[in-house]
């Protein structure tokens, strides 16, 4: 197997660049004091970036996973992550299994 230059030279700017994103949020962050809509903003942007990466998928997939998908939101609302996650995986088997 070999690998292919532009391919390497286009994997090692990618992680430069995450690299570089990292460092300088790290950077804003101590040196610049985040006060109201600024810090509230910054706040929800992990929460708005699981939605964006967990919506499509629900919604996009089949009623299997749409269903397994709120089971599993009511679930995390009351019970500790790891097992809102495994019931969850246990919710879409289910589903799949009896919507086919």
């Amino acid at each position: 197997m070999s690998l292919d230059p532009r391919t390497l030279l286009a994997i090692l700017g990618m992680a430069l660049a995450t690299y570089l994103t990292r460092v300088a949020g790290a950077w804003f962050v101590r040196r610049v004091a985040l006060r109201g809509r600024a810090s509230g903003a910054l706040e929800a942007v992990p929460g708005a970036v699981l939605v964006a990466l967990i919506a499509p998928t629900v919604l996009a997939t089949g009623p299997a996973e749409s269903l397994a998908a709120l089971v599993t939101l009511a679930a995390a609302r009351r019970l500790p992550l790891v097992l809102a996650v495994l019931l969850g995986v246990a919710a879409v088997v289910a589903c799949r299994a009896l919507l086919g």
